[in-house]
């Protein structure tokens, strides 16, 4: 098992900044609420306990006023008790949501920032949707859950400690030894089994419910090949993994429910073994007995946390884990690059080398270019030698390699991938996205749609507010017209192109570019289709193992000067 100081180390890594940070004020007030409520539930608890005691006893001694005062000592107890007991769970879970609503916050900040979800490998950390999603949800709710059980079992502790030592030093002395053998018992033959099972059954399920959403996303692609049985074989390697995980987990959770369980029942029994001699004797009545077993059962709750709660407890550390790793990845600076980038009016590249992420290999070697401003220029080559890669360094994407980048503002570049990214939701924000709002107001929107043949899109009563899966409802050449319209509407200085018209027909990829021309955009492509070139006046060839040539295209009589 992982050392418990390194674990705590873990832990203290995830949830510290909650408690030093913006929140620290609210966090620790409120944290001293549960305290008190914890208090006054366990000096309760200690009442309720002597109570029942003073009940058995007046029964035992048919002794009927002090019976029935003993009963309304409990009722008015209850009265206080209950209510406090509610409130209690209620802050306790309106604390966890807060601390996830915060700690959420805190983790897509860094999976956000600097494009760190673009730069993340997949096997680097794997499912990071599922450790902000889920991952983070446990391990707030249970770690005030385990954070309250300590205290309050502590507070136990002390409480009916006193109660169990006025009656039985014998039984106090037992119980440490019993608690004390049954932890280290727990810790030594179930705890790094179980720590990492419980830590691959977290991956193996996320591995499982990330394809079968690939499933979902691919749906029209999968019918369309009718790839059922790859994609019933992918699903059955996955969910036999994760099952192949589940039934170690059972095993191992076999052996120790044998253990807790009869821990807990031997438990049971000791209090009445070792004060019988007394209540036979008459020395101790059956009440005190009564009330000794209650102290007993409730000191040994409290020493005895981690055997109780071990199998929770495993699956708390697991995720700990997860969301450590999660953390330094996240809080780690990202490698130093090598692409100097620098911000300028116009595009100009200098001695820029482009290196495949993670190896030597040259996709671009020494290449210098300037694009003017209102300039145009199409990427062309084979494929696999580093168009893409030579787009993604030019837009900051990839920093491996050396030379330098001159390119305008990042709010005024705007790219166009071949496969446009469309979100769930209304027709205004998939034209204005990624902004949130636009200065543009809905007739201009319109006539936006106009210009790309979409117009009908925003017919009917909801118009520009009608919500739709998108990708699922456009075909691919719609897709790519709603692409450009978001360009139109953001009107960039620089416009990155990489086939963004090849689900088009030469009269509406004509049109489009012919309005990126009218609007004076700078223009760079990547394209296969011979009649791209004629909207750009300069070509760069990649012909594999970082070379190329750059060359003006011929010029056509319509043409206008070049700038």
């Amino acid at each position: 098992m992982a050392a418990p100081v390194s674990a705590l180390k873990r832990f203290m890594t995830v949830a510290k900044p909650y408690w030093v940070g913006d929140r620290r004020v609210w966090a620790w007030a409120f944290l001293v609420g549960l305290i008190v409520l914890m208090l006054a539930e366990t000096q309760f608890a200690v009442l309720l306990n002597n109570q029942t005691g003073e009940l058995t006893s007046a029964l035992a001694a048919r002794d009927e006023p002090r019976f029935w005062a003993a009963v309304r000592a409990m009722l008015w107890i209850m009265a206080f008790a209950v209510p406090i007991f509610a409130i209690y769970y209620y802050a306790r879970d309106a604390y966890a949501n807060d601390w996830r609503r915060w700690l959420t916050h805190r983790f897509l900040d860094g999976y956000l920032r600097e494009r760190r979800y673009f730069h993340i490998a997949g096997d680097e950390i794997d499912n990071p949707d599922q450790r902000i999603a889920d991952d983070i949800n446990t391990f707030t709710s249970r770690s005030l859950h385990f954070l309250l059980i300590l205290l309050g079992s502590l507070m136990q502790l002390v409480a009916f400690s006193a109660v169990l030592w006025s009656l039985s030093h014998s039984l106090v002395g037992f119980l440490v030894v019993y608690a004390v053998a049954g932890t280290l018992l727990s810790l030594g033959l179930f705890g790094r089994p179980l720590i990492r099972l419980n830590y691959w059954q977290l991956k193996r399920e996320a591995d499982f419910r990330f394809r079968l959403m690939r499933v979902r996303e691919n749906a029209e692609s999968i019918a369309f090949y009718g790839g059922e049985d790859q994609e019933r074989h992918q699903l059955q390697q996955r969910l036999r993994a994760t099952l192949l995980n589940t039934r170690k987990l059972i095993r191992a959770q076999f052996g120790l429910n044998l253990f807790q369980r009869a821990f807990s029942q031997l438990s049971l029994l000791v209090p009445s073994v070792v004060l019988a001699a007394d209540v036979l004797g008459g020395r101790l009545e059956v009440g005190q007995a009564v009330q000794a077993g209650g102290a007993f059962a409730a000191v040994l709750g409290a020493v005895s946390l981690i055997i109780d709660n071990f199998e929770s407890l495993s699956r708390f550390v697991a995720g700990i884990d997860r969301l450590h790793v999660m953390t330094e990845v996240l809080d780690a600076a990202l490698p130093e690059a090598g692409i100097d980038r620098q911000e300028g009016r116009e595009l100009n590249i200098k001695d820029l080398t482009v290196h495949a992420p993670g190896s030597d290999r040259v996709l671009v070697e020494k290449l210098s270019l300037h694009v003017p401003e209102g300039g145009s220029l199409l990427i062309t080559g084979a494929s696999g030698c580093g168009k893409s890669s030579l787009l993604r360094a030019i837009a900051g994407l990839w920093t491996q390699g050396s030379g330098q980048v001159l390119h305008p503002p990042r709010e005024d570049v705007f790219f166009l991938p071949q496969r446009p990214y469309l979100q769930v939701g209304t027709l205004r924000s998939q034209l204005i996205y990624p902004s949130t709002q636009s200065k543009l107001d809905d007739e201009a929107l319109l006539k936006v749609l106009d210009e790309v043949q979409l117009r009908h899109l925003a017919e009917g009563d909801s118009g520009l507010d009608r919500s739709e899966d998108w990708e699922k409802l456009l075909s691919g050449g719609e897709q790519q017209r709603l692409a450009f319209a978001r360009l139109l509407v953001h009107a960039p200085r620089l416009a990155i192109l990489d086939e963004a018209t090849s689900a088009l027909d030469d009269a509406n990829q004509k049109r489009l570019y012919q309005r990126l021309a009218e609007r004076g955009t700078t223009l760079i492509s990547i394209a296969h289709r011979a009649a791209v070139a004629g909207f750009h006046r300069h070509v760069l060839k990649l012909t594999g193992g970082g070379r190329w040539t750059l060359a003006k295209t011929p010029r056509r009589p319509a043409d206008k000067p070049d700038k």
